[in-house]
This record gives structure tokens, sequence and C-alpha cells, in this order.
């Protein structure tokens, strides 16, 4: 074959390779942290207490706490990622290793996202928590939540710690 022969048959494989990577962009679970680019849910007005969305009410179940939520912000490319979640009176609290992850990059890029507790989903927007006071109080939320005192890591001191976790809390837009 000649070499523009060649040259065609390079870029249809590599067109093959990347509509294969995207497939699985979309739909696979890169650290099992994403579940894809699709939140669904229904668009559902704030609560009056955020607080509630902790505990997951399903028929025929008894209660259990909500474990995650999906955190999809706002702009291209499109993604959904699983946090962890403390629900306030005032709004939801999340936070993420200070380790330059994505998501929080992406939040500092745009504040704006949308937000999935059950089958509700929220339009909110993101304030990063810097105070030493409010990151203390919403750090052992965290804890109390999810019983990290003894993980390594994830002490109250830790998630107070700027150097090692970022807070953020979301607000209704």
């Amino acid at each position: 074959g000649s070499m523009a022969q060649k040259a065609g048959k390079a870029w249809i494989g590599l067109g093959g390779v990347l509509a294969i990577a995207a497939v699985a962009y979309v739909f696979m679970t890169p650290y099992n942290r994403t579940p894809g680019v699709r939140l669904g849910g229904t668009l559902t007005p704030p609560p009056a207490d955020w607080s509630g969305l902790n505990i997951e009410r399903q028929p025929g179940q008894t209660t259990y706490q909500s474990q995650v939520m999906q955190l999809k912000p706002d702009g291209f490319p499109p993604f959904v990622v699983n946090v962890w979640f403390v629900g306030t009176p005032k709004g939801v609290i999340s936070a993420t290793r200070h380790d330059g992850g994505y998501w929080g990059e992406r939040i500092h890029a745009n504040p704006n996202a949308t937000i999935r507790i059950g089958d509700a989903a929220y339009e909110v927007t993101a304030r990063h928590i810097v105070d030493e006071a409010e990151r203390k109080e919403m750090g052992a939320a965290y804890v109390r939540k999810y019983n990290t005192a003894k993980a390594p890591g994830m002490a109250p001191e830790d998630l107070a710690n700027p150097e090692l976790w970022e807070i953020f809390f979301w607000t209704p837009r």
C-alpha cells in the first residue's frame, strides 16, 4: 500500500481509539468516582433545611444515611463525580483532598454546579471555606457523619487543615 493508504488507515485507527475513549469517558467510572456525564434526577426547588438530605427514606425500607451526592460542575467537558456530603440547615458541605483534584479545580474556576441527592437535583453555587472557625465546624460535621475520627488523614484536625483538605459549602443559586 502507498504512504497515503497507510496514513489513511492510521487516521481511521486513531479515530476508532478516540471514539472508544469517548464512550468509555461517558459511561465508565475512572477511579470509581465518576458515574458518568449524566446527572439525571428531577430538578427540585431547594429545601428550607438541607439537613434532612442526610437521611434517605425509601418505601418499605428503614431509613439510612445518604452516603454520597452526585456533583456535576457547570461547564465543559461535562462530568459527574460522587462525593461525600453533609446537609446542614443552610446548605451542603463537601470536601476534597487539596491535591489539585479535577472537580476541586473546576469549582475554583466556576463555582456553579448541580448536585443530586436521591432523586432530587438542585442548582447550587459553592463557597470555598477559608475561615478557620468555619473550617473546624464544617470538618467536624463531616467527621461526625462519616465516623472518620480514626481514619488516616481524616481526623477533625486534618479536615480543618487547608494544606490537606479543601472544604466547599453549597447553597442554592
